[in-house]
């Protein structure tokens, strides 16, 4: 694991993507973000979701917007249409937690780390769900939603207030696990150890070239190399690049 000017870790917080990481939600989230862009009159393939993960709701239809319609969406028009596609996706089956998921999180708590999640949803269900499947693991005042970001990944924005929320945490006490190519480009730009976590259609380099410091293919397969990966944080320093 190499990593440019980081030299040493004194882990104290996990920041977790939601969807993708924790829930494997995101073939939901990409069927209803084509239908919901049809329905208005727009295109967004289901592989592009994906490449849009993380972004906020506004920031997405406003991409879509300028490119198809050469104008940026209103106020109003953004509510409908994100509206409407929280509407589509609430009628989808419930996605399953990750396989894994919860193995690590209990891990992390195990050792001492507090597990906090960073997602550019804006869900009303997000806090209810997280409870129901993760039960004891999160708390409100540990989490960053939509809500309380104006930029959005891939700005480092969402990833330093977890730093901040979690106590004004330096970088070298936190790490970021994510799934989307602007979650770990938010992680990386924040100054965090980010690692990647393949859990879709996008070939690994999509998430490499942004920068991730270690990729690994499911949470299953996080959560068995955790003992491992900690191990590095607790006592090794982390080179830095040449």
């Amino acid at each position: 694991m190499r990593r440019k000017g980081l030299r040493k870790m004194e882990l104290k917080t996990v920041m977790f993507d939601m969807d993708g990481v924790l829930f494997d939600s995101m073939k939901n989230h990409a069927l209803c973000w084509h239908k919901t862009m049809e329905h208005f009159g727009m295109h967004m393939s289901q592989q592009e979701a994906y490449m849009h993960e993380g972004r906020t709701g506004a920031g997405t239809i406003n991409i879509v917007s300028q490119r198809e319609r050469g104008i940026e969406a209103t106020e109003e028009e953004i509510k409908n249409i994100y509206e409407y596609k929280s509407e589509l996706f609430n009628k989808q089956p419930e996605a399953k937690p990750m396989a894994g998921a919860l193995e690590l999180l209990n891990k992390v708590k195990g050792d001492g780390i507090i597990p906090m999640v960073v997602t550019g949803s804006g869900q009303k269900t997000l806090l209810e769900r997280l409870h129901r499947n993760f039960p004891g693991i999160f708390c409100k005042e540990l989490m960053v939603t939509a809500f309380d970001v104006k930029y959005g990944k891939p700005n480092p924005e969402p990833y330093l207030m977890g730093l901040q929320k979690g106590g004004n945490l330096n970088i070298s006490n936190s790490m970021v696990v994510e799934n989307a190519p602007l979650g770990v480009e938010a992680g990386v730009a924040s100054g965090c150890f980010t690692v990647a976590v393949n859990t879709g259609p996008l070939p690994d380099s999509v998430l490499t070239d942004k920068g991730a410091d270690i990729l690994f293919h499911s949470m299953q397969e996080l959560s068995d190399s955790w003992s491992d990966l900690y191990e590095v944080f607790s006592h090794e320093q982390i080179q830095t690049e040449a």
